[in-house]
């Protein structure tokens, strides 16, 4: 049996994504010195080929913006100190700004967002996409209204192999989803806070971080990656917040069970301090008559395990069982090694394909791009108020709320 999303076959559609008929305009709000995920945006960016970084509002820090602008090679007059400036002089410019990328603190998401979407510029924003429920779904809204591009960087879902793991699903290849079960294991938070990098200690601000840290923080990757997947929304968990590092303000550690639609039962694990570990986010889907799983530290690869006969493991690039829908984002063929930074690249060109349609007034086939949506940013800050509400509950479930599929 396999599991209906609503999506047409990937086999009736293009084999490749539409060319680019230019580079687009790209600008930072963030990611200036000292922040990893800004550099991390902008290498998937130009590796995409698809976008030029144009201007920026690099930092809150007037100096640290200047200097950060310089450094990457900004022109002057598009280096902005005030991201609401950046935002009505890019709107005014001939030239001005295709997207906004935001690779701010959670708390500042929903500001900056909005401020960009007022001067109909398309949005790329880091996960979570906001701290509070009614802020992520004010987002979804004011996307609705203006029908502008909204992508929510959930890169791990642009690996092509997390694309064979979901077509391989949706073909019917493990029959019936029986269990579900996702994990994502760090260790860099063993530390004290005090140890933490300066782009890192906000994370355990509440201010700025909002309730959570890990389940927040990697939490959100690992709900949905786990979604994107299988296919399936998460409907309801239970939830344990831990200390298991450092004493710190916010969990480092969480344990949850979950069930998914039609009452599929899994796991969620995370930690940032679980000593000798690096980035293990790991899925695996068991169904009625075969598993699969797909680890990032090993991103090439996945492992089909059909019940009573051998087990498979398929490695990225063209033909030998990679479908379509994982060949479109393949840039080098097997032996020649793809990570994240080319899963970054991937989420920036199905954005950027996004983007110019919108802006040439194309209608794209469905299903042909599957990025990460303000939609699915919106579930997962749901996600994180409802693991939060059954911590605060002593573990008890609680149902997580959100939008039916059929608005997905």
């Amino acid at each position: 049996m396999s599991v209906d999303v609503g999506q047409p076959n990937q086999e009736e559609l293009p084999k490749r994504l539409p060319r680019a008929t230019r580079r687009l305009r790209l600008g930072f709000v963030g990611g200036g010195r000292g922040a990893f995920i800004g550099e991390v945006h902008a290498m998937g960016a130009r590796l995409s080929n698809r976008w030029e970084v144009v201007a920026g509002a690099l930092s809150s820090d007037p100096e640290t913006a200047r200097q950060s602008g310089a450094d990457w090679l900004l022109p002057s007059d598009r280096i902005y100190t005030d991201y609401r400036d950046m935002a009505a002089a890019e709107q005014k410019r001939l030239d001005g700004i295709d997207a906004v990328a935001i690779t701010t603190p959670n708390n500042s998401h929903h500001a900056i967002a909005s401020a960009f979407m007022e001067r109909g510029i398309d949005v790329i924003c880091d996960k979570p996409l906001c701290n509070t429920v009614e802020q992520a779904r004010d987002l979804v809204e004011q996307q609705k209204r203006s029908g502008l591009v909204f992508a929510v960087t959930y890169a791990y879902a642009s690996h092509p192999m997390v694309r064979q793991i979901r077509e391989m699903v949706r073909a019917g290849r493990v029959g019936q989803i029986k269990q579900i079960h996702v994990e994502y294991f760090q260790e860099w938070a063993l530390q004290p806070p005090a140890q933490f990098s300066k782009g890192a200690e906000w994370r355990l601000d509440p201010a700025k971080a909002g309730e959570t840290f890990t389940t927040g923080d990697i939490g959100t990757h690992a709900h949905h990656l786990a979604c994107f997947a299988s296919g399936l929304e998460m409907t309801e968990l239970r939830a344990e917040f831990h200390v298991t590092g450092a004493p710190k303000p916010l969990e480092d550690t969480a344990f949850m069970q979950v069930r998914f639609q039609g009452g599929v039962p899994g796991t969620l694990m995370v930690s940032q301090a679980a000593a000798g570990t690096h980035c293990g986010l790991r899925l695996r889907i068991f169904g009625e008559v075969a598993g699969i799983e797909w680890n990032q530290e090993t991103p090439e690869y996945v492992h089909f395990t059909p019940v009573q006969a051998p087990a498979q493991t398929i490695m990225r690039g063209e033909g030998a069982d990679v479908g379509r829908a994982a060949g479109r984002l393949i840039r080098m063929p097997r032996g020649h090694p793809e990570a994240l930074t080319d899963a970054w690249a991937n989420i920036y060109t199905e954005f950027a394909v996004a983007v110019d349609a919108r802006r040439s007034g194309r209608i794209l086939p469905e299903g042909l791009i599957e990025m990460p949506t303000v939609l699915d940013g919106m579930r997962g800050v749901e996600f994180v108020q409802a693991a939060v509400q059954s911590n605060d509950l002593g573990g008890a479930w609680v149902r997580i709320a959100g939008l039916e599929m059929g608005d997905r």
